[in-house]
């Protein structure tokens, strides 16, 4: 297992020999038990690397060995606290609050999908906790990066790694 470290008081992401900017929640980091559902904080631990979705026309595939799918308008991410199917890839239009993963910006064309509050999902605790490509601003509680250096670093993700974020 291969362990992506974030440093967010530094604003570093180090991976072997890689050692780049990143951008983290606007709230700043806490702690994952602190950690609420549009608090904009990033969540302090170990998280699991799931797998990645990808927005078709927007990036390749290419030797990505992690698990992966093309995303399309119906694919979204439950945010709704009452929703069963909370903190999960859902289909929309759905009755509860859900995110698109379609966004007008280019943030969601890579999404590396972190096991942040998914074992099983606790409502309220946080939701979508990804790694992403960055838009130049703070995310709403994600690890941002910008696209060359994701296109860079996803090549080299094997299934069983994490991400390690830290104060």
């Amino acid at each position: 297992m291969s362990v992506i470290r974030v440093e967010c008081g530094a604003g570093r992401l180090r991976f072997d020999d890689i050692d780049i900017s990143c951008t983290i929640g606007r709230g700043g980091s806490c702690a994952a038990p602190d950690k609420r559902e549009g608090d904009g904080c990033t969540p302090l631990g170990v998280w699991p690397i799931r797998g990645v979705l990808l927005r078709p026309g927007k990036v390749e595939a290419i030797n990505v060995a992690l698990p992966w799918r093309w995303i399309g308008v119906r694919d979204g991410w439950s945010d709704g606290i009452d929703d069963p199917a909370y903190n999960r890839p859902v289909r929309l239009p759905r009755a509860h609050s859900a995110e698109s993963l379609i966004r007008p910006d280019d943030a969601y064309d890579v999404i590396v999908v972190l096991g942040h509050n998914d074992a099983p999902p606790k409502p309220g605790m946080g939701s979508a906790i990804f790694f992403h490509l960055s838009e130049g601003r703070p995310t709403a509680g994600c690890v941002a990066i910008d696209r060359a250096d994701m296109l860079r670093l996803l090549p080299l993700l094997t299934p069983g790694d994490a991400m390690e974020i830290l104060p």
